[in-house]
């Protein structure tokens, strides 16, 4: 199996996206889009994904990781140009089509990539996300849990340019939560040492992802999705006090023929102990003998 280091950027649809690789360059691509780094994707599940015969690449989204930074507090892009750039990517990758898979902001990026660019994807994975853009959601979906939320922003902001204080904001976020402080920890310290510069609003959008409460998400996607028509795996944790388990249930509903699998344990993250049921959830993702629910 081969494995390339997370230094390592591409060029597609005009911009630089870094990304890693697992597996065999010669075996069927399943794309993956962080949200908003890579490193939202556990190593653990592209390395079980890369064993049961896949190559698996996760990338960064514009304005995080190795990708293109130009100013996170301004985009001058849409949620449609951060599709197009991972169809782009699965082309320049030459894996095209893949099997595409979004965690958080990132499925909300996968879910319009298979509507508009349904061509560059045979499967599609939506992992802890909504069918609506950030802001406030419709009124048949279940919001930000409020008690959760109130300790979330209550916090004070560390500051940027120091590593440890990052990591350790990330570590009381993630317990608040309901996700792993101690690998939360570790993935924001990952997440500092791969920010460009030392810029302290790169370094905030690298950790929280503000640039897609800035962007601009119209039209709306949600009721097209009765128009995806690649196999679907919808992965929700049952204790998501951020996006409550409500919003997986309608994904699945609306994507036809969609699987969810729902995980007792899991918040807003995939747990390590989930990894195995996740990894075979998408490798068997389209067989006729799969489950339209599945609860681990």
């Amino acid at each position: 199996m081969s494995h390339i280091g997370n230094d390592s950027t591409i060029h597609a649809n005009g911009v630089a996206l870094g990304f890693e690789s697992f597996g065999d360059e010669g075996a069927p691509l399943v794309l993956l889009a962080g949200g908003t780094t890579m490193l939202s994707w556990p190593d653990a599940l592209c390395e079980r994904l890369a064993a049961g015969g896949r190559r698996v690449v996760r990338y960064d989204l514009r304005d995080s990781g190795r990708s293109t930074t130009r100013d996170p507090e301004a985009p001058a892009y849409t949620l449609r140009d951060l599709a197009a750039d991972a169809a782009a990517l699965a082309d320049a990758l030459g894996g095209r089509p893949a099997h595409l898979a979004g965690i958080g902001v990132g499925g909300m990026v996968a879910q319009v990539a298979v509507l508009d660019h349904p061509e560059a994807f045979a499967a599609l994975t939506l992992a802890g996300t909504r069918p609506v853009a950030p802001g406030p959601p419709d009124d048949d979906l279940p919001d930000h849990d409020p008690a959760a939320m109130g300790r979330l922003f209550a916090r004070p902001m560390p500051d940027w340019t120091d590593r440890d204080a990052v990591a350790g904001y990330a570590a009381t976020g993630a317990e608040i939560l309901g996700d792993d402080p101690a690998a939360a920890y570790a993935t924001a310290a990952r997440v500092w040492d791969r920010t460009p510069g030392s810029a302290p609003l790169v370094h905030l959008a690298n950790q929280l992802g503000m640039v897609f409460s800035r962007l601009d998400c119209r039209p709306r996607w949600r009721e097209r999705l009765p128009e995806i028509g690649v196999p679907t795996l919808v992965v929700h944790g049952h204790r998501d006090p951020f996006f409550p388990v409500g919003n997986g249930e309608a994904l699945a509903r609306e994507i036809p023929g969609a699987r969810l699998l729902a995980l007792k344990e899991a918040a807003t993250h995939i747990p390590d102990a989930a990894v195995g049921d996740v990894g075979e959830a998408m490798l068997t993702l389209g067989r006729r003998d799969a489950h339209a629910r599945i609860e681990c």
